[in-house]
């Protein structure tokens, strides 16, 4: 049985081993997204703050991007699903960001859920074949021949929600006062 906390939030084994110890981080890290952008109306996941252009909207919708990329484009060598297969990247870099505004809240929590599990499937499917240490398929980044392992993903992915979710209790607060972590 998995231990919740006060926000619902999965709480990372204790005693796991190391698959579950990255999975439970990283679902806890998910689900502090979840509850940072939960109620919340497309206007308000649109709002700004400071200097920004940073919006909550925009954080789940490169959320999504990032789990997809991460788990389907680098660790299986499968081409981008839509909406990100045909995005014009060179003529808006930050095109995951910025178009965010044009989803209802809904759609977008919908998006990043729906990659999120086919992200739990893709880590799944992978250790059918290999351990964590299993060289990604695909390279990350052009003119780079450095491959990453599974396990580097994962832990990079810790990363990027722990950093985003900082981002999120920030604009969280600018949006309707809620604070919390």
């Amino acid at each position: 049985m998995t231990d919740l906390d006060e926000q619902g939030r999965p709480e990372p084994p204790t005693d796991g081993d190391e698959l579950a110890t990255l999975n439970g981080f990283l679902d806890f890290q998910r689900a502090t997204l979840a509850w940072k952008v939960g109620g919340l109306t497309a206007d308000q996941l649109a709002q700004k703050t400071a200097k920004s252009e940073m919006t909550l909207g925009g954080l789940v919708k490169h959320l999504a991007y990032v789990e997809q990329q991460w788990f389907h484009v680098v660790l299986h060598d499968r081409e981008p699903l839509e909406p990100w297969k045909s995005v014009d990247w060179k003529a808006d870099y930050d095109w995951d960001w910025h178009s965010a505004a044009d989803h209802t809240a809904e759609e977008l929590v919908a998006l990043w859920q729906d990659e999120v599990e086919r992200s739990r499937k893709a880590v799944e499917e992978a250790l059918e074949t290999g351990d964590l240490g299993q060289p990604a398929k695909r390279k990350p980044w052009r003119g780079d021949d450095r491959t990453v392992s599974l396990r580097w993903i994962l832990t990079h992915m810790v990363e990027e929600y722990s950093r985003h979710n900082g981002h999120a209790d920030l604009l969280r607060e600018a949006v309707d006062g809620q604070t919390g972590e």
